[in-house]
């Protein structure tokens, strides 16, 4: 395949000639059309993609001005040169393309404005940064350096940084909790990028060893006194902390940013209402399942009965791999969906260590399942927590969003179909669908137990709840603490689990709309089944193979694309995808 300068005035003949190409490359291009044929607009997101991948590992100090200045000239840059395209010339996923890459890279401007009040933030409690980073882009640059300047530099540093931290006990700063963790993480990730910039020329110039070493090894101890005290003395965190889960809420504005780029025409507040109704339909049902079970109205008597039938230790290996082979020989034998023989033969299984249970107390999903159970090294109260959290019940019903139909065959399928749209991957999309599937065997009756659907519709309650505690913390309405109480009390959770579940929503590792992306994605995917499906269009199996080639992406466009809806170049999205539950 040729280079493409996507920039100049002939660059849609030249992806155009590129798709032919493409699509005369032989045998391989007819087997992973989806992939190699369809999109013409795949060089130009691969080159934008190239572009900000590679300023992104230059210019790699978070909050720094030149950072800022040089990434948000390169996505207005690549907005200008897109809306400069002849949007109708394109095909339906083309233009699809075109639309998700214009998108990304108006999102890409609201996290580099998002960066940039953060930085702005933290100003007073790092305000070393700037000239660290000056430091730093510096090196990037491979710029002369005076070893004797960079000593005074680097002592000035030290200097400044002593003086701010003893501040700190005279006059303890009035900022959030969550500003100062922020702080003290830049300022520990500031000095190991300073101990690279040294390690660059310490031992190879000897003339910079000698003045830097010293300076250097003090602005370090420095460094790190300061990151201790920010989180001790402005945070207010025990030395020895690392329990307290803090978290750092992005705000109301951030969040409507961020339903916009994922393309989810609601407001967090209805969302917050669309949670609730979804919660009551299933207080409804878990009703019905206490009353089958002789439990009258105590549906949490239920739960309780469901938590007590797990496997002995050592045993859940088995249950895990008898349960995923349920799941997807009912989905084969009921043709809801192609299965190709490879995804069943290429799945394995992992156990999850004892610390990364702490942040993910259940399942974690794809090629490999990786599975939570007890150790023996675990208090005697974490064992029967994990084993009542883990049971037979709750498995049942999750092992397949992991597994096949779920998360596995997705990622499977991602892999040979529209690959190269992973940079609009949306977890809308990606929990939505394996949600979506424990939504549509609950109502074909593959848990009919009441047992079962007591599991089933915990986790159901479970994702409606992931909506209020993640959204209203984000809004600032709940702390930690009172997010891991509302699992225990509305939804049943063990209490080690919900802290668990807590701590994995707000340490970082995810964005702040991964969690109500479950049952809002599983939403999204109901609303389009009844569309497609229950209106006699499609068959199951087309409908559910179809999104699977699709590729990754905000499901409103799988909507665009499986129903043929026309699209134009002033897109917004506008959606209203929620139906009353069944």
């Amino acid at each position: 395949m040729r280079v493409i300068d996507w920039r100049g005035p002939v660059a849609l003949f030249l992806v155009s000639c590129v798709t032919v190409s493409c699509l005369a490359a032989g045998p391989l291009a007819a087997v992973r059309a989806g992939d190699e044929g369809a999109g013409e607009l795949r060089p130009v997101i691969d080159q934008v993609l190239a572009d900000r991948g590679a300023l992104g590992r230059f210019f790699d100090v978070e909050g720094s001005s030149a950072r800022l200045a040089r990434l948000r000239e390169n996505a207005e840059q690549g907005l200008a040169q897109l809306e400069a395209l002849d949007f109708e010339a394109l095909d339906a996923d083309g233009k699809i393309d075109w639309i998700l890459l214009r998108a990304d890279l108006r999102g890409e401007l609201a996290d580099l404005a998002q960066e940039e009040r953060r930085a702005a933030e933290d100003a007073a409690l790092v305000p070393f940064l700037p000239r660290l980073a000056a430091l730093l882009e510096a090196r990037q640059r491979v710029e002369p350096l005076e070893p004797s300047a960079a000593a005074d530099e680097l002592d000035a540093l030290r200097r400044e940084l002593e003086t701010l931290r003893k501040g700190f006990s005279e006059a303890k700063p009035d900022v959030p909790r969550s500003r100062a963790v922020r702080a003290a993480r830049r300022t520990q990730e500031l000095a190991r990028k300073l101990k690279r910039w040294y390690e660059f020329r310490a031992g190879y110039d000897p003339l910079f060893t000698w003045w830097v070493r010293v300076p250097h090894e003090a602005l370090q101890e420095e460094l790190a006194a300061h990151a201790k005290a920010l989180r001790k003395d402005v945070a207010g965190l025990a030395e020895d902390d690392d329990e307290t889960i803090v978290g750092d809420p992005v705000g109301r504005e951030a969040l409507v940013a961020d339903l916009a780029r994922a393309m989810i025409a609601y407001s967090p507040e209805e969302l917050l209402a669309i949670a609730d109704e979804e919660f009551a339909w299933c207080e409804k049902e878990m009703l019905r399942a206490a009353r089958e079970l002789g439990l009258g109205d105590d549906w949490k008597a239920a739960l309780e009965r469901a938590k007590e039938e797990h496997v002995d230790p050592g045993e859940q290996p088995a249950l895990i791999l008898e349960l995923a082979r349920e799941a997807w020989d009912y989905v084969e034998r009921e043709e809801l969906l192609s299965v190709p023989p490879l995804a069943k033969e290429v799945w394995r299984m992992n156990m999850l260590s004892p610390e990364a249970q702490r942040t993910s107390p259940f399942f974690l999903g794809g090629e490999s399942i990786l599975v939570s159970y007890p150790t023996e090294g675990m208090t005697h109260e974490e064992k029967l927590m994990s084993m009542r959290g883990n049971n037979r019940h709750f498995c049942r019903a999750t092992v397949h969003h992991e597994v096949i139909p779920g998360h596995h065959l997705q990622g499977f399928m991602t892999d040979r179909y529209f690959a190269y749209r992973w940079p609009f991957s949306t977890p809308f999309w990606t929990e939505g669908w394996a949600l979506w599937w424990e939504m549509l065997l609950y109502e074909r009756g593959f848990v009919s137990a009441p047992l079962d659907r007591v599991g089933a519709l915990f986790w159901r309650m479970h994702r409606c709840a992931r909506i209020q505690f993640s959204l209203r913390f984000h809004l600032g309405e709940l702390t930690p603490e009172q997010c891991i109480d509302y699992l225990v009390e509305k939804v049943g959770h063990e209490r080690e689990n919900a802290e668990a579940e807590v701590r994995r929503s707000f340490n970082g590792s995810y964005g702040p709309l991964y969690q109500l992306a479950y049952m809002t994605g599983a939403l999204q995917f109901r609303a389009l089944y009844t569309e497609l499906v229950r209106s006699g269009s499609q068959t199951p199996r087309a409908f559910h193979d179809a999104v699977l080639q699709s590729g990754n992406m905000p499901i409103e466009m799988v909507r665009a694309r499986l129903a043929g809806l026309p699209l134009t170049r002033d897109f917004t999205a506008r959606w209203k995808f929620h139906e009353p539950p069944r």
